[in-house]
């Protein structure tokens, strides 16, 4: 019971990592507040939590609504929060609407920081901490996907510089970064055109069943927010099933 008695936020909680943080954490004892705009999944995600859930949709695009789910998080306070909404459009770049990149970059990124800075009196009040959820993606270039790499790098980035600036004020702030995670997101079809399918090939796990489920994630965030992990800030945690192996 890491979580007994902790208040929770978990954004992306809809579907995939998302909502398995959320049930691993309501498990091990937290009150979690879910937040996504997918209403319908947002409501499955709370039913199959129970009473430990607080269900808040919300838009990762305006910056008001992120405010607002921070504030409905921390009406008695805020020990933990944990960014995983997020969004991937992949395809070539030279045909990639400029319109998508800085959409990706809002959703992704921007709606972090926006976040993170409401969350941030409540979390030095309870000497809480924050998990970001970064990508392979944001370690190593991708091919096709330049948006995403550009949000995930930002994410680690933002990661490092807050764990920095707020580790002698008693909050923590790391990140996961996953591989490739067999999520709804990871699953839409490829875009149209002719793709280097070998290049693609070459950024996939190593290991034997390498993908990993939202759960493998779950665990890693998890350990991550406990007191098991008390002295590690600023730390960037890869499970990606050896997808970054040479």
């Amino acid at each position: 019971m890491r979580f007994a008695g902790k208040r929770v936020l978990v954004t992306g909680a809809a579907s995939g990592i998302g909502r398995a943080t959320a049930l691993l954490m309501a498990r091990e004892g937290a009150q979690v507040t879910i937040g996504d705009i997918n209403e319908a999944g947002l409501a499955e995600t709370a039913a199959m939590i129970g009473d430990a859930a607080h269900a808040v949709p919300y838009n990762a695009e305006d910056h008001a609504s992120c405010r607002a789910l921070v504030e409905a998080a921390a009406q008695d306070r805020l020990d933990v929060l944990c960014n995983v909404a997020g969004m991937l459009k992949w395809g070539p770049t030279d045909a990639f609407a400029v319109e998508d990149f800085e959409r990706i970059l809002r959703i992704n990124t921007t709606s972090v920081f926006v976040l993170c800075q409401a969350a941030l009196p409540h979390l030095l009040a309870s000497k809480g901490n924050v998990v970001n959820i970064g990508s392979t993606s944001g370690l190593r270039g991708m091919i096709y996907t330049a948006a995403y790499c550009a949000s995930k790098h930002a994410v680690v980035g933002m990661t490092s510089a807050l764990a920095a600036e707020y580790a002698a004020q008693g909050v923590r702030v790391n990140a996961v970064c996953p591989g490739h995670v067999t999520t709804p997101m990871t699953q839409q079809a490829p875009p149209e055109g002719e793709l280097d399918w070998d290049m693609v090939m070459r950024g996939m796990p190593k290991l034997v069943d390498g993908s990993c489920a939202p759960e493998d994630i779950a665990e890693a965030v998890a350990y991550l927010a406990s007191e098991k992990a008390r002295k590690a800030t600023g730390t960037i945690l890869v499970v990606d099933g050896g997808q970054l192996v040479s």
